[in-house]
């Protein structure tokens, strides 16, 4: 009887007691880490899909031969690197992104600095009107530049004419194409470098700016002193972020030129698509998009190497 009351009260207990793993789940469920990882779930899978994958795909693609059904290895990248007219497209994509981030980040810096000494009122609506070209979308805006500088009804060459000017070749001399596609991201990206800065002007204490005319700083003084210093960080990420997003420019470039004269204004984002898709060499089109990779992967360690650098002196 003992031993028949002690099976009864141990099934009892084992009945009325939850196993580990049903109490395990709700705990791991309850979880922050467990949480945030399921909100991010559905960005994650969109990431994999949309970027991961293409990516990856992309790198299988470019040691492929023409027809996809043979396995070259990097003969693809050695036929490139063999042609001049590859080597000219590097060497214009490098033109095209440095000058234009340069122009991007002084235009910017300097609006910046003249909205922020404006009242409050005044900036908000100098604010909404200088971000009007990054909110308008790239291809819309591209194709009204395109009209401006087309030979036939361009605005700017009946301005020039009627001042008495010889008319411009916008769009077929292969230096002024040059010029007008990095005039065109210069408008459209400076808005961004300027809400960025204007932020970073804003959280610069003013009581730096009132010991510095205390001490007798001029104007130029407590930009290099104060301003610089403590904007730098900020100034390098949003040129990497700059950089990335001009090397992969395509919009403006195809809109406005399709890469011409002479393949004269074509960058890596163009140049891949005519090999790719107009000419049909799938492989050797992902091959030139890759290129963007290593060189995009470099500027990053360096820029971000003084970001943590600068980010421990300041900690």
């Amino acid at each position: 009887m003992v031993n028949t009351a002690q099976a009864w009260s141990s099934e009892l207990r084992g009945a009325s007691l939850p196993s580990a793993a049903a109490r395990g789940l709700p705990v791991f469920l309850r979880r922050r880490s467990t949480i945030a990882v399921l909100l991010c779930l559905p960005l994650l899978i969109i990431v994999a899909g949309l970027i991961v994958y293409p990516a990856c795909y992309s790198i299988y693609l470019s040691m492929l031969n023409k027809s996809q059904t043979r396995f070259v290895g990097l003969a693809n990248f050695r036929y490139l690197l063999s042609r001049d007219a590859f080597l000219m497209v590097a060497e214009q994509t490098a033109i095209f992104a440095i000058t234009a981030v340069v122009f991007k980040a002084l235009i910017g810096l300097i609006t910046a600095h003249l909205v922020n000494n404006l009242p409050g009122k005044g900036q908000r609506k100098w604010r909404g009107m200088l971000l009007v070209p990054w909110v308008i979308p790239l291809a819309l805006s591209s194709l009204a530049w395109w009209w401006l500088f087309d030979p036939t009804h361009s605005a700017f060459n009946y301005v020039l004419s009627s001042l008495g000017y010889d008319e411009i070749p916008w769009l077929s001399n292969p230096y002024w194409a040059r010029f007008s596609v990095i005039l065109v991201n210069v408008w459209y990206g400076a808005p961004f470098f300027l809400i960025m800065y204007l932020a970073a002007l804003k959280s610069v204490p003013e009581q730096l700016y009132e010991a510095a005319a205390i001490d007798g700083a001029n104007a130029w003084q407590k930009f290099r002193h104060i301003t610089l210093p403590m904007m730098r960080n900020i100034i390098a990420i949003t040129v990497l972020f700059s950089l990335i997003v001009t090397f992969a420019n395509f919009d403006i470039v195809q809109i406005m030129t399709g890469g011409g004269p002479r393949n004269m204004t074509h960058v890596f984002a163009t140049y891949a698509f005519m090999l790719g898709i107009r000419s049909g060499d799938l492989p050797l089109g992902a091959a030139t998009s890759l290129f963007m990779f290593p060189i995009l992967a470099i500027a990053a360690i360096f820029i971000l190497r003084g970001v943590r650098k600068r980010g421990r002196e300041l900690g």
